[in-house]
């Protein structure tokens, strides 16, 4: 093989990544959810500065930053952007990141899409109301879905179980 056609071929195939990147896939939900579509300045009144560097740009904070870490009380935790419902607290796990972690979300409560940021593909998820983003989602984590949710705590709001 030559090094011309080993780009030829490195390029398709980054474009066929990338047309399959553009697809967003939705996690079924249990009943539809009403859209929120704010423009940049009322996001900007809405949020502090990190969640809305995370939320609204796709920013990551700091590992071990959030108390969301530490949080083991009965609850929801809720988008920061708009306080949908992503995870209950019996989906969390301590996954040893630095972030709070989760093997599963509630049903629609999240859309994933393919980033190529760091150039290898890595799978995204998005609150499915305000498309605020939460994190990443890996293929290392427990029983029984043996994934795990990588979600920024500034872009999550506890909210304890009555």
């Amino acid at each position: 093989m030559t090094r011309r056609s080993l780009f030829a071929f490195l390029a398709s195939l980054g474009l066929a990544l990338a047309r399959q990147a553009m697809a967003v896939t939705p996690v079924a939900a249990a009943t539809p959810i009403e859209p929120l579509r704010l423009d940049d300045a009322e996001w900007k009144k809405r949020l502090a500065p990190a969640q809305y560097d995370v939320l609204r740009h796709e920013g990551t904070e700091r590992p071990n930053s959030s108390p969301l870490n530490g949080e083991k009380r009965k609850g929801t935790y809720h988008c920061a952007g708009c306080d949908l419902p992503l995870f209950s607290a019996d989906m969390k796990f301590d996954s040893g990141t630095g972030w709070p972690s989760f093997f599963t979300t509630l049903p629609g409560a999240v859309q994933t899409k393919t980033d190529f940021k760091l150039v290898f593909p890595r799978t995204e998820y998005h609150c499915a109301r305000c498309e605020g983003h939460q994190g990443h989602v890996f293929t290392d984590g427990p029983a029984p879905t043996g994934k795990r949710y990588c979600n920024n705590g500034v872009a999550l709001r506890f909210a304890p179980a009555a």
